[in-house]
């Protein structure tokens, strides 16, 4: 066991903290804007253009409200991606308290790209489980950008069968962009540890809360997705496939990925719609990245009042509801 205060969780921390900043394109406007102004505060004469400044300022607020109010679907899966959004172990040091990462699968490794262990919320015990990708090419390289591989989802099936033996609710934030799809994943049963983790997740008796928090691609996210209700961050998406991998399939190319992504309809109004999502996050302005202790305060506070509802509602009921729940999922009748 390592305690998640200190080694793995300190270093992805304090490195989203200390990067460079990453602009996507659409943001480009808003951050030129930026630049003038801190050029004129830093003039000699700032006080004498201040009302000019103030203007500027303004005007970039505006901009950036505008611009997140109108995001398309690609724009949104950029966001999601973004290098400097708070990770699995990020939310475990600041959402969490006395959080203890577990590792192994008793069978063959600890993986990397899984990360969970033991916490508290609100003082109340839990099991945090989720992807863990990496903040620069090395870490990635280490966790395989959040891909896990067998042994990952065999670590959580042996971490969800220990918070149900000792009663305790399991929370788990998918971020990945799919399940690791290397040869020697398929050699070690990829496809039969993932099936194992849908067979138990829907009928484990104890709460299941599931909150994307930022990628959620295919049987990868599905893997450690199966819950009594599912928590959707603003910017964040979920869906079969990768807007890149559609478009490749269907056009033969990636140049098409905007188009995929708008007919996935993979946003968190778009599976709320249809019954996919229960809740909707709202994020920070400018995503989670851009005032994180915001973010942080904001699951904290959901995931305490979720938590206090599905502990009202005794076991078996509660697993019925969620095979009711996931049961009904593309269920439609023709009139």
């Amino acid at each position: 066991m390592s305690n998640g205060t200190d080694g793995a969780v300190s270093e992805k921390s304090s490195t989203a903290k200390t990067a460079p900043k990453v602009v996507l394109e659409f943001e480009r406007p808003i951050v030129e804007l930026e630049k003038k102004i801190d050029e004129m505060r830093a003039m000699p004469n700032a006080e004498e253009i201040r009302t000019e400044i103030d203007h500027l300022q303004a005007r970039v607020e505006q901009l950036r409200a505008d611009v997140y109010s109108k995001l398309t679907r690609w724009q949104r899966v950029q966001i999601a991606r973004h290098p400097q959004r708070p990770y699995t172990l990020d939310y475990c040091q600041n959402v969490f308290t006395e959080f203890t990462e577990l590792h192994g699968d008793r069978t063959f490794r600890d993986d990397p790209a899984i990360v969970g262990g033991l916490a508290r919320l609100d003082g109340k015990p839990v099991m945090v489980i989720g992807h863990q990708k990496g903040r620069d090419t090395k870490q990635n390289v280490v966790r395989k950008f959040g891909m896990p591989d067998p042994e990952g989802y065999r670590k959580a099936y042996r971490l969800f069968e220990m918070a149900q033996r000792f009663k305790r609710p399991v929370i788990c934030l998918l971020d990945t962009p799919g399940a690791y799809p290397g040869l020697e994943a398929e050699e070690r049963g990829q496809a039969e540890a993932i099936a194992r983790n849908l067979k138990l997740l829907a009928t484990l008796k104890t709460p299941v809360l599931i909150v994307i928090i930022g990628e959620g691609a295919s049987g990868g996210a599905l893997g450690i997705g199966v819950g009594d209700r599912i928590l959707m961050l603003e910017n964040s998406w979920y869906s079969v496939i990768a807007p890149e991998s559609c478009s490749s399939i269907l056009w033969r190319s990636w140049d098409y990925k905007e188009q995929a992504a708008e007919a996935l309809k993979l946003t968190a109004p778009d599976l709320q719609a249809v019954g996919i999502v229960d809740t909707i996050l709202p994020e920070p302005l400018g995503g989670a990245h851009a005032n994180p202790e915001q973010m942080y305060s904001i699951l904290r506070t959901t995931l305490i009042h979720e938590l206090q509802t599905l502990l009202q509602i005794p076991t078996h009921q509660l697993v019925e509801q969620r095979i009711e729940k996931f049961c009904a999922m593309g269920v439609w009748s023709e009139g």
